[in-house]
């Protein structure tokens, strides 16, 4: 592999584009003129936010599927700032239920609530997803385990406790083109 020496940047400032106006090129540049302590800060709250997510569904026995959703569910920041949820929901469909990859491609929505209206966004965006059936399981997924899941001092697990758990959802696809049909009886 290749190695950028401006890889550890560029994540810096992906981590933040998302919650700022400024050009690309300027954004990068204030991202250089942090401390390296406060790059490694922002490094650290922005994978420790998505381990607590999967910390606290762990811990409330959500089962194994549920909790790599929670793990992953903000993993396209960098590649899609401006539609994250799709991302990672592009990412799990083969491999998670319909209810927990329409948790995911929603929860962007859900989580706007918090944040919509700072942006001259209606943040009640939400309620026009209502009568949909897993509704009320994306808003309790936003509830439970992203919204708490930004407190820089809250503990959680490290990250490699859970990459048995995505070894085992990510290892066989419940469904893709690339599968062969299953045959019939």
């Amino acid at each position: 592999t290749d190695f950028d020496p401006e890889g550890e940047l560029k994540v810096a400032a992906a981590a933040l584009y998302a919650h700022s106006a400024l050009p690309d090129a300027q954004l990068l540049a204030h991202v250089r003129r942090l401390s390296t302590d406060d790059r490694v800060a922002l490094l650290k709250a922005y994978v420790g936010q998505r381990v607590q997510t999967a910390t606290l569904a762990h811990q409330s026995g959500e089962d194994e599927e549920y909790v790599v959703c929670a793990l992953v569910h903000d993993i396209g920041d960098t590649l899609g700032p401006w539609n994250h949820p799709d991302v990672a929901a592009a990412i799990l469909r083969p491999f998670a239920s319909e209810a927990n990859v329409w948790m995911v491609e929603k929860h962007g929505i859900f989580q706007g609530y918090n944040f919509f209206h700072h942006l001259g966004l209606d943040r009640n965006l939400r309620d026009q997803l209502r009568d949909h059936p897993h509704h009320d399981h994306a808003a309790r997924f936003v509830e439970l385990y992203d919204n708490p899941a930004f407190d820089p001092k809250k503990e959680h697990l490290p990250l490699e406790f859970f990459a048995p758990m995505v070894e085992r959802v990510f290892a066989t696809p419940q469904r893709s083109a690339y599968q062969r049909p299953a045959p019939t009886p």
